[in-house]
């Protein structure tokens, strides 16, 4: 199987942090554990970033490790869940700066010596 890295960007609706949080902590991260191909998840808090003039830069970012050799159908089926009873959106989440991508490691990492 090969290893996949799934990243979402993601911001609150202005005023709903912890609605949003609450909601990505407790309920969304082991939604998408509970779809076949998905093996771990964590969420960071963006910092330090640079985007261009004018531009919209997200505030929170998920990784989502997937053990899969269908990509395609992994998150075909997690996108068939999201916003059904399997797998609640929040009200709280900002939808219009959504950010999705799918990444997959060209080596192992390199550590300092």
């Amino acid at each position: 199987m090969g290893t996949q890295y799934f990243m979402v960007l993601t911001d609150p609706v202005e005023g709903q942090d912890a609605a949003y949080n609450d909601w990505y902590d407790n309920q969304h991260l082991a939604d998408v554990l509970a779809v076949d191909g998905f093996v771990s998840a964590q969420r960071f808090s963006l910092s330090h970033q640079k985007g261009p003039e004018g531009a919209l830069v997200s505030k929170f970012l998920a990784i989502y490790e997937m053990e899969t050799d269908d990509v395609d159908a992994t998150l075909a089926t997690l996108l068939a869940r999201l916003g059904t009873s399997v797998m609640p959106v929040t009200p709280a989440l900002d939808d219009r700066n959504l950010g999705m991508f799918v990444a997959t490691a060209l080596a192992a990492p390199r550590r300092r010596a």
